[in-house]
């Protein structure tokens, strides 16, 4: 800002110097003892010398020059802004691989920007030809260009190639190929969330919930932690912010996000992102929002469950009840009907006796 304004008043006064010439102020003329006026032109051949008379207007001008240099020094001694500092050169990595048998996976933890310089190495198979194609590729699909011809060599076969691995695009799995018949992957990755939660977390509707993440105390600690919320296919980061609701804490390897007032629609996947360098590193945490008639739901099925098959108890007893008094009425009749015919038959052999003593 201050270079700023010097260099805006030395334009301005650079122009009223240039201003002030175009006018004839800078004009003055040489006068003689006895008072004649000699041009100034004559002045400058050194003619006629006298006395100089400075007008008002030279006086200024000259002023104007004099506070046009110290301005121009100031411009020259100070930056219009802060110099920027060298960048650090990029490490470079070597990572060499035997390969014996048919493929090998190798995983590469990566947190920084690198120059990664990949060397395969195959001892060949029983065919031990002079000479194979070999070729590099990326994610399963070949690199451009990266397909030659490599010459047996005291045995084993090499392979070597640079990559520039930037950003997190540039991370994956880099595979040297021999022959269609073998290959060593290198896998690239940032450091991997270890502690992956695999069952939901469970909280209720109005509570709150505390989630975390870890990282292994084995492996490099994040530059920071982010959270996400997925919505849909996109990941939301949190800002906490934007929402009161919800709390982070950070710890060296360790992350915790707090969620007050929780509603049936915070329910969803979350992730925790660990910061690196070169990419973020995610891992999943789900939560299930229920409302505290939830675990009630089976015990009420299970009462509904009783009620019914006591009722149908009941109705069974009942109709069975039912059942077994027409049957002893109908029991009864018949004994009734025995009873009265053996009654009969006996009035009428006392009838006979009778008969006979008369």
């Amino acid at each position: 800002m201050f270079c700023s304004r010097i260099v805006l008043q030395c334009d301005i006064m650079a122009a009223s110097l240039a201003q002030l010439i175009e006018e004839g102020w800078g004009d003055y003329t040489m006068q003689q003892e006895e008072g004649e006026k000699i041009p100034c032109e004559k002045a400058a051949l050194g003619e006629d010398r006298g006395i100089i008379i400075m007008s008002p207007s030279w006086t200024q001008l000259l002023f104007q020059i004099l506070l046009l240099l110290v301005c121009c020094r100031h411009i020259n001694t100070k930056t219009s802004g802060a110099t920027p500092s060298p960048l650090a050169p990029v490490p470079t990595v070597a990572r060499s691989v035997v390969l014996k048998g048919e493929s090998q996976n190798e995983t590469i933890e990566v947190l920084n920007p690198i120059k990664l310089e990949l060397e395969c190495t195959w001892t060949g198979d029983q065919d031990k030809l002079p000479n194979i194609t070999v070729y590099w590729m990326k994610d399963e699909n070949e690199i451009e260009n990266s397909r030659l011809t490599v010459q047996l060599e005291n045995e084993p076969y090499n392979l070597k190639r640079e990559f520039s691995i930037e950003k997190e695009e540039n991370l994956g799995t880099y595979s040297c190929v021999f022959e269609n018949v073998s290959k060593i992957n290198f896998i690239l990755a940032a450091p991997q969330i270890g502690d992956v939660r695999e069952k939901p977390i469970v909280s209720y509707v109005g509570d709150y919930v505390v989630m975390t993440c870890k990282m292994e105390e084995s492996k490099p600690k994040p530059s920071s932690w982010n959270w996400y919320k997925k919505n849909g296919t996109d990941e939301e980061q949190i800002f906490p912010a934007e929402e009161p609701r919800y709390k982070i804490k950070n710890e060296d390897e360790k992350t915790k996000l707090v969620v007050h007032n929780l509603t049936e629609a915070d329910s969803g996947l979350y992730y925790c992102g660990a910061v690196y360098a070169i990419a973020t590193t995610k891992s999943p945490v789900k939560l299930k929002v229920i409302t505290y008639w939830e675990p009630l739901k089976p015990f009420l099925a299970i009462l509904a469950e009783v009620i019914v098959l006591v009722a149908i108890i009941l109705l069974c007893e009942k109709s069975q009840s039912k059942k077994d008094g027409a049957t002893g009425n109908e029991t009864n009749a018949d004994q009734t009907y025995t009873l009265t015919e053996g009654e009969n038959k006996d009035q009428e052999g006392n009838s006979s006796v009778r008969q006979r003593k008369v």
